[in-house]
C-alpha cells in the first residue's frame, strides 16, 4: 500500500431504523475528507440526522466506472474517503465493489466498516438452521430467465436467499410454488423499518396470503431452505 495515498473506508449503513449504524461509522463519516454515495439525496438525510456536513460525491450503479474515476483521484491526492450504499453494505447487491477493485489496483488501502445486511438481519431471526447458504440477491426481471435461475437455485442443495421488489414477489412465490410447493420460505418485509414483519411457512401457504394483498408495498428478503 502506498501510504501517500488517501484511505477508502467502505462504511455499511442502516437497512431502515437510523440508529443501527455503528459508532465506528458515525466516526469515520465525521472524519473523512469526502463521503461518496449511491444517491446523494438518501445519503444526506442520514447525514442531517446525525448533523454530520460533508462534501457528497454520487457513484452510483449506473455510473459507478466513471464516477470511481473521481474518487480514485481524490485517494491519489492523499483525501480520505467513505462510501456509503443507500442502505446496508456497499458491494452486497449494491455498487461498490468496481469502487473497491479499481482502489487496490492502484495500492489504496481500503478499510471495512462493518454494519447493517438485509441478508444477515433476515439469517438471524428466521429460525431455520442450514449447513450452507446461497446468497443470490436479486433474480432477473425477465421471466424466463427468472425461473430458469430459480430452478437452478432451488436445486443446489443449500438454502437461498434472494431480494425483491413489491412489484414482482407474488410472481416469485408463484414461480417457488411452481418449483416445489412444499418448500418452507422466510420472507422478511421492511426489515428494522415502522412496518417490519417476518412471515414463515410453506410456499403455497404465502404464495396464498399475498395473493389476497392489495397494494404490496415494501422491500423484501426471501430464505428458501434446502432441498430435503
Amino acid at each position: 500500500m502506498n501510504a501517500d495515498l488517501g484511505v477508502l473506508y467502505i462504511v455499511a449503513t442502516p437497512i431502515g431504523n437510523l440508529k443501527d449504524i455503528t459508532l465506528r461509522a458515525l466516526e469515520v463519516l465525521k472524519e473523512v475528507d469526502v463521503i461518496s454515495c449511491e444517491d446523494t439525496r438518501h445519503t444526506l438525510k442520514l447525514l442531517s440526522h446525525y448533523e454530520i456536513k460533508k462534501h457528497l460525491l454520487s457513484v452510483h450503479a449506473r455510473n459507478e466506472k466513471v464516477a470511481c474515476n473521481k474518487v480514485l483521484d481524490l485517494l491519489q491526492e492523499g483525501k480520505s474517503v467513505a462510501y456509503l450504499s443507500d442502505a446496508g453494505t456497499p458491494s452486497i447487491s449494491d455498487p461498490g465493489s468496481i469502487l473497491v477493485s479499481e482502489a487496490r489496483q492502484k495500492g489504496v488501502r481500503v478499510v471495512p466498516i462493518p454494519g447493517c445486511s438485509a441478508l444477515a438481519t433476515l439469517l438471524s431471526v428466521s429460525g431455520i438452521f442450514e449447513k450452507s447458504i446461497l446468497f443470490e440477491g436479486f433474480l432477473s426481471p425477465k421471466p424466463g430467465r427468472r425461473k430458469r435461475r430459480l430452478v437452478e437455485l432451488m436445486e443446489c442443495g443449500s438454502a437461498v436467499v434472494l431480494y425483491e421488489s413489491p412489484y414482482r414477489v407474488v410472481k416469485l412465490l408463484k414461480d417457488i410454488v411452481e418449483i416445489d410447493e412444499s418448500r418452507n420460505v422466510v420472507i422478511g418485509k421492511e426489515l428494522t423499518k415502522v412496518h417490519e414483519n417476518v412471515m414463515l411457512g410453506r410456499a403455497d401457504e404465502l404464495l396464498k396470503m399475498f395473493s389476497s394483498l392489495e397494494n404490496i408495498k415494501g422491500e423484501f428478503s426471501l430464505l428458501i431452505s434446502a432441498k430435503t
